[in-house]
């Protein structure tokens, strides 16, 4: 007993001290602290003040920024309930997560399940699965002579933050975000490709092989997507093949329409040199994620101290800073710049940074790239 009683305290004041690093190293997030009331109620300067004190009054403004309305009123009251929930979780999450800024977000009124449910939708991977038969390995790539900070947005090759909806396609947006990124790289053009083509047509596979098919808004795989890419000749324009959100159980691919095709595909190693190795030169990169501390992220370099390498959602890797603040190392620390699917009014504009270091939430274990594109003839 006296022994889990010091490793408490220890876990304590390591929290503490990491919370009042950050207080002082970072005088432009406690500002912000101060502007945004949306922010206040859950992160005080005052560690002990209650986070529902005015609840009501930020259901109200949280309703108000998002245009939340419900049918009835005891549907309101129940989603009051689960914001009040959340708002205590919101700060656990600060505490334990000192580096980033958590509060409330678009999904401050859903059950940790329904958030799972509608906005994740990566599928889980029962057993080591066999790659798909055109995936090959990354060749090992020269590290030494890498910039300190890149992100692809400086280089006109990502397209902007798309919304998935409750939709739990977040594979689809994954993959074509790797493919519109490596077709810029190849023609100089960027294009905005179809999410929903994969989300429709995408579902014929052989589960032996595989261990899981794609399943529209019910979940998928990236590796599975650029096969399926790969074997049915390209995807087309997204304005051709316009995003619903749903899943309408028809295709309505039309060859005579296909803008881009991926020609091969790699899985590369989890060595974080040789992902932004890979990122550097074939453009953003398909990577999973465990998405746990995302429902209540607003901003600044997520580094939690415990996070599962259980990946449960798709997102796309675009670039890396070296000076992103980190009180668990009380120093600066690198970081992924990871575009989201989720609307631009979650997180940093759409965006998410996570440190890097030890994989955290287990960021560097599914990394995919598009190695090669083939440009249909016009």
């Amino acid at each position: 007993m006296d022994r889990l009683f010091l490793l408490s305290l220890f876990l304590s004041l390591t929290i503490i001290s990491s919370v009042a690093a950050l207080t002082e190293a970072d005088g432009e997030t406690v500002s912000a602290l101060q502007d945004d009331p949306l922010i206040r109620q859950v992160v005080s300067s005052d560690g002990d003040e209650d986070p529902l004190l005015n609840a009501d009054h930020h259901f109200s403004l949280f309703k108000a920024k998002f245009g939340k309305t419900y049918a009835t009123q005891e549907e309101h009251d129940y989603r009051f309930s689960v914001f009040k929930s959340n708002l205590r979780r919101a700060k656990r999450h600060q505490l334990l997560d000192p580096s980033a800024v958590h509060g409330v977000t678009k999904f401050s009124d859903l059950t940790p399940k329904e958030f799972r449910r509608n906005f994740l939708g990566l599928h889980k991977q029962k057993r080591r699965l066999r790659l798909p038969a055109d995936a090959n390995k990354a060749p090992i790539l020269p590290t030494e002579n890498l910039p300190a900070d890149f992100d692809w947005r400086d280089h006109g090759a990502v397209t902007g933050v798309k919304d998935q909806g409750s939709c739990g396609s977040c594979w689809s947006f994954s993959t074509i975000g790797a493919v519109e990124g490596a077709h810029y790289l190849a023609t100089g053009e960027l294009v905005s490709l179809s999410e929903q083509q994969l989300v429709d047509c995408d579902h014929e596979c052989d589960p032996e092989e595989y261990g899981s098919c794609d399943s529209g808004c019910n979940g998928g795989l990236m590796n599975n997507a650029f096969e399926y890419i790969l074997k049915n000749g390209g995807v087309e324009r997204e304005k051709d093949y316009p995003y619903t959100g749903t899943d309408r159980g028809t295709c309505k691919f039309d060859k005579s329409k296909i803008a881009a095709s991926v020609s091969n595909f790699s899985v590369v190693s989890i060595d974080e040199e040789q992902i932004a190795a890979n990122l550097v030169k074939s453009g953003p990169l398909a990577v999973a994620i465990n998405a746990v501390w995302m429902q209540t992220y607003m901003r600044g370099v997520s580094c939690p101290y415990v996070c599962s390498k259980h990946q449960d959602h798709g997102v796309l890797l675009v670039g890396y800073g070296s000076a992103g603040y980190a009180p668990i190392r009380l120093k600066e620390k690198p970081y992924w710049i990871i575009k989201n699917s989720w609307g631009a009014n979650w997180g940093e504009e759409g965006y998410y940074k996570i440190c890097r270091g030890h994989n955290p939430c287990g960021v560097d274990s599914m990394v995919s790239s598009v190695a090669s594109i083939h440009i249909p003839s016009q």
